[in-house]
């Protein structure tokens, strides 16, 4: 009985974390890419600085992470030998770690590119191909099960991505060539591959991690990843020389030179919250289930584009945004209907208990 209420915590637990985690991905979701945009209409023009800024906040994780080591200090028992560490991720997992955090850094560069020359709700529906790519390299690198929703549900959202292509520049701003719209178009494409790779690729170092995957271990991985693509984003802007422009770009800013640094810092921070909620999702569930969140999110990007930005709608984003929805509520009706199965295989099982390894909710 007691084993029973301990799985009961850890399960009610781990539903606490994932919400969380859904909270901030929803947040870094929406505002990054509103954010972001902000910054180049009114007078940004570094790409480089751009996508520094996706990944240069990662100090801020050095919060939890301090908390976290305290509170397990504090509750840890006198005698005990083993010591509570700051820092808990051995080299294997720092250089797994290390890479994807250079792969995050070229992606962040070219979502950035592509943010600089597409309108919000076009960039937004082409990064919602990544599912497509997100499915693919999680049935290659950790063996994603599919069911027909979830296969309907990456077909519909691939598709949705596709009809963009028609319209190609008819939303084209007016200060921008057809060659120039095309390129943020394909860098857009490139970077949600990219990340559709990405994920599967966090979720398959979870996999192989030879220590106890606990969240605060998840956090430092998120932390050597973030500083990784920030130092690739530096030398990128120590190369195009970024870091001499930025007081000079922010006394030309439209908005003014506070609002400037305003715009940059909580752009970075609230692109922090996608970032962690990423991968916080991943550890709760799946690679895959990050990517339908992510894409799930579109149609609040989409309207706040519109509102804010007064973007134009055209059909074939009417087109692409209802076959998304399609799909996504094909995914979550699958998803429904698979939890229901796993209920009723849970209550047969309790008939005879046997002992489960989880992992561990330890913060």
């Amino acid at each position: 009985m007691e084993s029973m209420d301990t799985q009961d915590h850890n399960t009610s637990k781990k539903r606490a974390l994932f919400v969380l985690n859904c909270i901030l991905l929803t947040l870094g979701s929406s505002g990054g890419p509103m954010l972001g945009r902000l910054y180049f209409l009114h007078g940004g023009k570094r790409v480089w600085f751009s996508s520094w800024l996706l990944t240069a906040s990662w100090p801020v994780i050095l919060i939890p992470i301090t908390i976290n080591y305290y509170m397990q200090r504090r509750n840890s028992i006198p005698s005990s030998p083993i010591k509570t560490k700051l820092f808990s991720i051995k080299p294997p997992i720092f250089l797994a770690a290390a890479i994807i955090g250079v792969l995050t850094g070229l992606e962040d560069y070219l979502y950035a590119y592509g943010v600089a020359r597409l309108p919000v709700s076009t960039s937004s529906l082409i990064v919602a191909s990544q599912l497509a790519f997100t499915a693919g390299f999680a049935f290659l690198l950790v063996k994603q099960k599919f069911t027909s929703y979830s296969i309907n549900a990456v077909f519909l959202l691939t598709i949705g991505a596709g009809v963009l292509a028609l319209h190609t520049n008819t939303d084209r701003p007016n200060n921008e060539s057809n060659k120039q719209y095309m390129l943020g178009f394909l860098m857009t494409l490139a970077a949600a591959a990219l990340y559709g790779f990405v994920l599967p690729l966090i979720e398959l170092t979870y996999k192989n991690v030879k220590q106890k995957l606990t969240y605060s271990l998840v956090m430092e991985i998120q932390l050597v990843m973030c500083f990784f693509a920030t130092a690739l984003c530096t030398v990128g802007m120590l190369i195009n020389k970024d870091f001499q422009a930025i007081g000079r770009e922010a006394k030309e800013y439209e908005l003014g030179e506070a609002k400037y640094y305003v715009v940059v810092v909580v752009n970075s921070l609230t692109w922090q919250c996608f970032f962690m909620g990423s991968i916080g999702v991943i550890f709760c569930t799946s690679s895959l289930m990050s990517g339908i969140l992510i894409a799930v999110l579109l149609p609040i990007t989409e309207i706040l584009a519109v509102i804010f930005y007064s973007e134009k709608f055209q059909a074939e984003k009417g087109v692409s945004l209802a076959l998304a929805i399609w799909g996504f509520v094909s995914y979550f009706y699958g998803e429904i209907k698979h939890s229901k199965a796993k209920e009723n295989e849970a209550k047969q099982e309790n008939e005879m208990p046997q002992p489960s390894c989880r992992r561990s909710m330890i913060v």
